[in-house]
């Protein structure tokens, strides 16, 4: 058994607009922008989604889109189910997989970022 949750909703932009784009989403949804320093394409939307995180993601290959991570407590688990269910891998990177859903949008499952509280309120159990 494993439990996973919908961790964040990434709003990828071409790098060059990403700033735009960050002060579109913040004013937009009046949530502050705040920079991950250790990750500097993220700029967190901070309490935009209770529960949940919402970022501007500045990225290098074009395509405007947005994508879902889900954290887990059992990446290879997670990802195996997601594949069962119709998911195909795209990339791997440290220990994060990067899939595509039916339908063409990308899915990201990364370990447990939220605190220990949130995922316990919130991640479904599977078998």
């Amino acid at each position: 058994m494993h439990r996973s949750r919908v961790y964040a909703i990434l709003i990828d932009t071409p790098r060059d607009e990403a700033d735009q784009a960050v002060a579109f989403w913040s004013a937009a949804l009046g949530a502050p922008a705040r920079p991950l320093p250790t990750e500097p394409q993220f700029v967190n939307l901070h309490e935009a989604l209770p529960d949940l995180d919402l970022a501007v993601q500045a990225i290098d290959d074009g395509a405007p889109r947005m994508h879902i991570d889900i954290e887990t407590d059992d990446v290879e688990a997670e990802t195996a189910r997601l594949l069962a269910l119709g998911a195909t891998e795209v990339t791997r990177w440290q220990e994060l997989r990067v899939l595509r859903a039916p339908g063409g949008h990308l899915v990201c499952v990364l370990p447990v970022e939220s605190a220990p509280d949130v995922f316990a309120a919130h991640a479904r159990t599977w078998q």
